[in-house]
């Protein structure tokens, strides 16, 4: 084995429980070409349309004068858990 994996296998067998979870997260997100596909994207420069520009500006002045909203919060708005939302699949 590589010496860089090796050393991987070992600091992973020295982690907690709770970071083990968080690291195979991070490892499966490095692992996903869809993932890799949008880190790697080129920079979106199209110009804003004027609504578009409106709406962001409404939404940051918002922001500034609202606490957001937590995203599992809109779930549980919505009656779905983020395992449902990780498991939906478009319809064919």
């Amino acid at each position: 084995m590589a010496p860089d994996k090796q050393h991987a296998h070992e600091l992973i067998e020295r982690l907690a429980p709770s970071q083990v979870a968080a690291v195979v997260g991070m490892l499966e997100a490095m692992l996903d070409p869809v993932a890799h596909a949008i880190a790697n994207a080129p920079v979106d420069d199209e110009q804003l349309s004027a609504d578009g520009a409106k709406a962001l500006d409404v939404a940051r002045e918002w922001s500034r004068h609202n606490e957001s909203i937590p995203h599992e919060e809109v779930l549980a708005e919505l009656g779905l858990s983020p395992e449902e939302v990780d498991r939906f699949q478009e319809p064919k």
